[in-house]
């Protein structure tokens, strides 16, 4: 990506756990992320589960279970249907 070129955000892809903490460790630090940041294994299993890529706002109820999901974004982010969501998730 040209993008990440031109900024000098390059990171090799990782091999093992250990180098994938690390490269999310460093993501977090130099973005400034200041709430939790989950990390999948190896297999991409999560990703998968919940078909993340290229991105997706995704709402988890507190018992665990999807509330919302968007279409592919940016261009399938629909904020009014996710506030619409959050809305009913607050209220159960």
């Amino acid at each position: 990506m040209r993008s990440n070129v031109r900024e000098g955000v390059i990171l090799a892809s990782p091999r093992n756990e250990g180098e994938r903490f690390n490269v999310a460790g460093s993501c977090v630090r130099n973005l400034g992320i200041r709430f939790p940041a989950l990390i999948d294994g190896m297999d991409n299993a999560v990703e998968r589960a919940y078909t993340g890529w290229p991105d997706r706002l995704v709402l988890i109820g507190v018992d665990g279970r999807v509330e919302y999901k968007s279409e592919a974004g940016p261009f399938g982010f629909r904020p009014a249907e996710l506030a619409e969501a959050l809305g009913g998730a607050v209220h159960r």
